[in-house]
């Protein structure tokens, strides 16, 4: 899975400088994101001027700020579509360094069960996983070292919070508890997911499997036989559809609390008057970032319930190569 891509030669600009290019553009994504950050305050700062008190700013002004705005957007989109270009193909790369190693081993593994399907379907699954996963990841760790620091100096503003009375910079200890306390939650609540996703992939297998046997063999995929075969199917996915049900229960509910958690956080604050529009906005904004970076595992736990179960599948796979 990592070998053939990473530590081969033929593929080493695709898999090394690549990888590389897109941890740079992904960087260059993010200090982006802290320059529109800044021009939130700005902005914010500028519609309470000209909300005070009529004609205290002039329209040149307020468009120009909407022209700063445009520039860095612009310039984000730009490279968010090239980006994803990019990457696009450097999975398909690593997706074919996969597939030449399996294809040339497919003598020793042409009789497993579901061999097709994992040189065929695992092998673009996790490719794809492993680069959505690897990029947000990194992408979190960035955006987290580049806000982080912005929402500590904007806490010195907010000195005191709800229930619990002064505290100093409070937001980063707030972000913090706040996305640790999901993470754990849904660690928890969806422990069992893996492994019935590893399930219901070796359930669908022996299904298609028998169907493809049958399209050469007229005595193989019988009625009685594909009956028994997709009651399993049924059964693994409804009782995983139950699983998945109770964990978006958690996963949703708690999102969306979390939406509030910076404003409860700034109630006093904000009561008191002792910050602007502007600083509120970049506040609440730089409090998300944070947040979402520590809420990595919180956002991509259904991704990575998926890729530990294509894991070790490929895996399994791999077994079998090096014991033949």
């Amino acid at each position: 899975m990592f070998r053939s891509f990473f530590f081969s030669r033929k593929w080493m600009h695709w898999s090394i400088l690549g990888s590389a290019l897109i941890l740079f553009a992904t960087w260059y994504k993010v200090e982006l994101d802290v320059k529109i950050n800044e021009w939130f305050g700005r902005f914010y700062d500028l519609i309470q001027k000209a909300l005070a008190k009529p004609g205290l700013i002039t329209m040149s002004e307020y468009m120009a700020q909407l022209t700063t705005f445009f520039e860095i957007a612009g310039v984000a989109m730009v490279l968010a579509v090239l980006l994803d270009f990019f990457t696009k193909h450097h999975v398909f790369r690593w997706r074919m360094a996969m597939n030449d190693f399996y294809a040339a081993n497919w003598h020793k593994v042409r009789q497993v069960e579901g061999a097709s399907q994992r040189v065929q379907e695992d092998t673009l699954r996790f490719a794809r996983l492993m680069e959505g996963l690897g990029v947000s990841f990194m992408r979190s760790l960035m955006t987290l070292a580049a806000f982080l620091p912005i929402l500590w100096v904007l806490s010195e503003k907010v000195t005191e919070l709800p229930w619990f009375g002064q505290i100093n910079h409070a937001l980063v200890y707030v972000a913090i508890l706040f996305a640790l306390s999901g993470t754990v939650l849904l660690a928890l609540v969806g422990i069992k997911l893996p492994g019935l996703e590893f399930n219901n992939q070796k359930v669908e297998a022996a299904y298609r499997k028998e169907l493809v046997l049958g399209e050469d063999d007229a005595n193989r995929a019988a009625q009685s036989v594909l009956k028994d075969l997709f009651d399993y199917v049924r059964l693994n996915n409804f009782k995983l559809y139950f699983h998945y049900l109770y964990f978006d229960v958690a996963k949703w509910s708690y999102l969306q609390f979390g939406v509030l958690v910076p404003y409860l956080a700034l109630g006093p604050t904000i009561i008191g008057g002792a910050m602007t529009l502007g600083a509120m906005q970049q506040i609440v904004r730089a409090f998300g970032r944070v947040e979402s970076s520590f809420q990595y595992l919180v956002n991509s736990w259904t991704d990575i319930v998926e890729l530990i179960s294509v894991f070790k599948r490929l895996r399994a796979f791999e077994r079998q190569i090096q014991e033949a």
